[in-house]
C-alpha cells in the first residue's frame, strides 16, 4: 500500500476542523442572514448569530464585541448594517475582516450591493484581509416588499417612491442565501465575485401589478419627488445617506440582469411573480 500524501492529509484535517468550527453570521436575524443561518444548521453546521441578541452579543457600533463573537470561528458571513454605502463603512468592514483573520477565520463571504462605490471599497478591503473570500453582489431585494420598509405601502395599496419608470431585476433573498451557503461550504471558487439578480427587470409599477395579481387587491405605484421621499424617511428615522443611496442606485444603472445564481447553483433565479405569490400566501399583505 502506498503511503498517504502528508499534504493531502493536512488539507483533509484542515477541512474537517473547518466544518466543526462555527460560522459567524453577522446580521443573523436579517433578511439574508436568517436564511443563511437556517441553511447552515440544516447541513449540520454549527452557527453563531452575530446580533445584539446573539450569544455573545455583537454590534458593529461596539468594537469590543467583535473579538468575543469571532473567537473560535471558522467561516464568516459578513452582512454590514445599515449599508456599505454609509460613510466609514468600508473602513469598519476592513478592520473587522482583518480582526477575523487574526483570530483564525479562514473564509469570508461578503454581502455587497450593485452600483455602490462604498460597496466596491468594502469588497477591496475584504479581499485584502488575508482570508479566502467570495463577494455576493446583489440587486434590490424582493423581500423589501414583504419584510422591510415597503410593507406599509403595500398594505395601503400605494407604493410611493422617486424612481419613475426605472427597472430593477429584483433578487430573492432565498437565492442569495443559497449562493452564500454554497460559498461558505467551499462549493464556490475562492476569490470570485458573483452578481445576483432576478431573471427579469421590472419597473416598480410592474412590481405593484404582480403584487396586485398575487393578492387580488389593487396596489399601484405613485411617483414621489426626492424631497418628499427624504422627508418621509426622516420621519421614520432613516439616515439621510440611505435615502441618497436609494435615489442614486435606482437611476437605471442596475437595470440589467446577471447570471450569478445560474452559474453558482445551476438553476435560474426565482421570478418576482413567484416571490409575490409566496409572500401573499403568508398573509403579510392582508390588511
Amino acid at each position: 500500500m502506498e503511503d498517504e500524501d502528508p499534504a493531502a492529509l493536512t488539507e483533509d484535517m484542515r477541512n474537517t476542523n473547518q466544518e466543526t468550527r462555527p460560522t459567524l453570521v453577522t446580521g443573523g436575524t436579517g433578511k439574508t442572514g436568517r436564511r443563511v443561518a437556517e441553511r447552515l444548521r440544516d447541513l449540520g453546521r454549527p452557527v453563531r448569530v452575530g446580533s445584539r441578541s446573539g450569544t455573545p452579543p455583537f454590534s458593529w457600533e461596539d468594537p469590543t464585541t467583535w473579538e468575543p463573537a469571532l473567537k473560535g470561528v471558522g467561516d464568516l458571513y459578513l452582512s454590514y448594517q445599515p449599508d456599505l454605502a454609509v460613510p466609514g463603512a468600508p473602513e469598519t468592514v476592513g478592520r473587522f475582516a482583518r480582526a477575523a483573520v487574526d483570530l483564525g477565520v479562514r473564509r469570508i463571504v461578503l454581502l455587497s450591493g450593485r452600483g455602490e462605490e462604498g460597496a466596491l471599497a468594502a469588497e477591496r478591503a475584504v479581499a485584502g484581509a488575508g482570508a479566502e473570500w467570495t463577494v455576493v453582489r446583489c440587486s434590490f431585494f424582493a423581500q423589501n416588499f414583504n419584510e422591510s420598509f415597503l410593507v406599509p405601502q403595500v398594505l395601503a395599496g400605494e407604493i410611493a417612491l422617486p424612481v419613475g419608470g426605472v427597472r430593477e431585476p429584483f433578487v430573492d433573498a432565498d437565492d442569495i442565501a443559497d449562493v452564500a451557503v454554497a460559498a461558505l461550504t467551499g462549493k464556490v471558487r475562492a476569490g470570485s465575485v458573483h452578481e445576483l439578480t432576478g431573471p427579469r427587470a421590472l419597473s416598480f409599477a410592474e412590481a405593484a401589478a404582480e403584487i396586485s395579481a398575487a393578492t387580488g387587491r389593487a396596489v399601484r405605484y405613485t411617483e414621489l419627488t426626492h424631497e418628499a421621499f427624504a422627508a418621509a424617511l426622516a420621519q421614520e428615522g432613516v439616515p439621510p445617506e440611505l435615502g441618497d443611496l436609494f435615489a442614486a442606485v435606482l437611476d437605471g444603472r442596475n437595470a440589467y440582469t446577471a447570471d450569478g445564481v445560474q452559474e453558482v447553483l445551476g438553476r435560474p433565479p426565482k421570478d418576482f411573480a413567484a416571490f409575490a405569490r409566496e409572500a401573499a400566501a403568508t398573509g403579510v399583505w392582508t390588511p
